[in-house]
């Protein structure tokens, strides 16, 4: 059973000083150091800390913050963590998943960032149809007109001209022009 640290600072001219003598003081036997911002899906020492752990070890940070940006992220990671028998602490939260109360926190705190994403998944959807009901609709606009699909129809009717050329003289891709007349040339012989 190992106390493993992981310290991370967001950019170069920060120290980790402060969290590193607090891992020391907590007892980690090896601490991995990560100068990277939070939001940075790719991190290094932390995957090289998450390898290096096996059964029966403890991952401890000095704040949470510090493992994830995010709730979502950190409950992922813990989780991930739980599922490989690992501990988890954090030092100024005093977090520790280790001891039964621990684990009733952190899952505490997971109910709640999953009750937060249901209250915005609800607001989404809400806020959606009520523009819906006000004739606005999300997304893109459409990238030809009723007028070019007209006109893309009648250059089609031209054996002479290749999808690609009709395409490219309303200015769009020719995926675009398929995605607008499902079929190309074959859809306005058939019409």
């Amino acid at each position: 059973m190992m106390l493993i640290g992981y310290a991370r600072v967001s950019t170069e001219d920060q120290n980790t000083k402060l969290q590193t003598d607090a891992l020391s003081e907590a007892g980690c036997e090896k601490v991995f150091l990560e100068k990277a911002s939070g939001a940075q899906r790719d991190r290094p020492e932390l995957q090289a800390a998450l390898n290096y752990m096996r059964e029966g070890d403890t991952l401890i940070v000095w704040k949470m913050d510090r493992l994830a940006r995010s709730m979502r992220q950190l409950i992922d990671t813990v989780e991930d963590l739980e599922a490989r028998r690992v501990g988890f602490r954090s030092l100024t939260e005093t977090i520790d998943t280790t001891t039964p109360g621990g684990k009733l926190i952190f899952h505490i705190f997971g109910a709640l960032a999953e009750f937060e994403r249901s209250i915005i998944q609800e607001r989404t959807k809400a806020g959606l149809k009520a523009a819906r009901a006000l004739g606005k609709f999300g997304g893109r606009p459409p990238s030809l007109s009723d007028q070019d699909v007209a006109a893309a129809r009648a250059m089609l009717s031209d054996p002479e001209l290749t999808v690609s050329e009709v395409a490219s003289r309303l200015g769009v891709a020719a995926s675009t022009l398929y995605r607008h007349l499902p079929g190309g040339r074959s859809s306005i012989q058939d019409s």
